[in-house]
């Protein structure tokens, strides 16, 4: 679902900050040479997920799901010159696609990548987090929550991707329809939750942002 139409979103990307040629780049090979490529979070959400980096000023980043690593390459432009980024993803395919994009970046030893299932490689972090990305599958996002609350620091950032679902939390739930089922949950929770309070943005497929109090 488009909530906007593709000349207002091409207005909002020429008056906002220019994609550095890394990203552009990677946004290209992308493209070219790998499945899905509408997953890459792109020019606008990738100024948004590196402005909000920069306002944090995080130490340690945590990403589930690392996808091509555009987004993690956007939350490192904001990141502490002693800090690290974590980026979890299954796919173990992508491993050197990501890797060599990361090393032709000024953080690649400050990026560690973690292959396998997020909801095994969180609770083996043991750190503190500033900031958190989770743009990972769907059914596991109360999860991953409730795995990551405890281990941020007091006023740090839980960002969530896909939280609109393509509008599909305003449709009648389909039977079978698990992601949405638990996204509307997951919403639900981030706005009810005490520990932390919420915003929920309606850029590209729904960016929500938590702060832990």
């Amino acid at each position: 679902m488009h909530f906007i139409s593709q000349e207002l979103e091409d207005y909002i990307e020429q008056h906002s900050e220019k994609e550095p040629q890394l990203l552009a780049d990677l946004n290209k090979e992308t493209y070219q040479k790998i499945l899905l490529p509408r997953m890459l979070s792109g020019h606008f959400q990738g100024r948004v997920l590196s402005m909000l980096s920069k306002l944090i000023r995080p130490v340690n980043i945590l990403e589930i799901g690392t996808y091509t690593g555009y987004s993690a390459l956007c939350l490192c432009e904001g990141m502490q010159d002693k800090g690290q980024l974590h980026t979890i993803d299954i796919k173990e395919e992508l491993v050197d696609f990501q890797r060599k994009h990361f090393d032709k970046s000024t953080w690649g030893k400050q990026i560690v990548q973690h292959l396998g299932e997020a909801v095994d490689i969180i609770p083996n972090l043991n750190m503190k987090f500033d900031l958190v990305f989770i743009d990972a599958d769907k059914e596991n996002y109360i999860n991953y929550f409730e795995m990551i609350v405890p281990k941020m620091n007091k006023g740090g950032i839980i960002l969530s991707d896909n939280v609109l679902w393509s509008g599909k939390v305003l449709e009648p739930l389909q039977k079978n329809d698990l992601s949405t089922q638990v996204l509307l949950e997951y919403n639900q929770l981030l706005k009810n939750d005490p520990r932390v309070e919420t915003v929920l943005l309606p850029i590209r497929d729904g960016l929500t942002v938590s702060r832990i109090l």
